[in-house]
This record gives C-alpha cells, structure tokens and sequence, in this order.
C-alpha cells in the first residue's frame, strides 16, 4: 500500500508540472551556467540573462523591422545546433522568429553584439522542431548587423 502511495504521489508531481516548473528549472540551469563559466549577466523581466559586449549604435529595432543578423546558437553544454558562418547574415522579420529573439535582439542597437541566455519557454518548450532537445534552455550570441 505504501507503494502504491508513493507512485500515485510521484505521479501527481511529475503530472502537475507546468510551464512555471520548466521556468524555475531553467532559471536554475541559467544561474548554475553563469556561475560555471564566471559571466556577469542582466535578468530581463522575461527570465532572459544577457551580456551586451558591444551596445552599437543607430537605434533599437521594432517587432515589425527586418533584423540581419549574424548568430551561433548552441546548448549550455556547448554543442552548436545552428549558426551563420563568417560573414554570411540571415534575415528575417522579427515577429516570424521565437519570442526569445522577439526579446532579445531589441535590447541590441545596429552593430550590437551580445549573449542572450533564453529559457525554453521562449525557445522551442517541449515541442521543438526536429532535431531540437526538448525543453532546451539556449544560448544565442546574436550581432544585430542591420535592422529596417
């Protein structure tokens, strides 16, 4: 009896978990990341960290711009799952992309450059793309190279 309690509890647990509990795993997984590589990064209201390494210049672009960017994503643990090579850039209207860069691109000005720290939640969550970890928390260091 005592065993049939204690998978029904730990099923209620795990069966309970929303995406508040993704969050706060991933605030954990961001903070215990900043610590290990011994980086200085701000908390945006929407549970993003960043560092801007360069501010840039000529104002912030809008949901509606067109963002050029240049950009390496990769996972906590260092494995790059995409990224534009050399001087190549991609474009894109900002509303089309995730809501991480939907954030975090605007807090860059044109030439910015910086590391966007980006909870699942505001990745891909727990129905990402093929070829995209679940629940990912990842990591983005995005130069905003031109904006209309």
């Amino acid at each position: 009896m005592k065993k049939l309690f204690v998978l029904a509890f730990a099923a209620l647990i795990l069966g309970s978990c929303n995406k508040d509990d993704q969050a706060l795993i991933d605030r954990g997984i961001i903070l215990d990341y900043l610590a290990a590589t011994n980086l200085d990064a701000t908390e945006h209201e929407s549970g993003i960290f960043y560092v801007i390494d360069t501010p840039g210049h000529g104002g912030n672009p809008t949901i509606n711009a067109e963002v050029t960017v240049r950009y390496k994503g990769y996972y906590l643990d260092g494995q790059v799952f995409d990224e534009t090579k050399g001087s190549e850039t991609r474009s894109w209207p900002l509303y089309y992309l995730i809501e991480g860069w939907q954030i975090s691109i605007p807090l860059l000005e044109k030439g910015g450059k910086g590391l966007f720290l980006i909870p699942s939640g505001l990745a891909y969550g727990s129905n990402p793309p093929q070829g995209v970890r679940k629940d990912a928390v990842m990591a983005f260091e995005i130069e905003l190279v031109d904006f209309k």
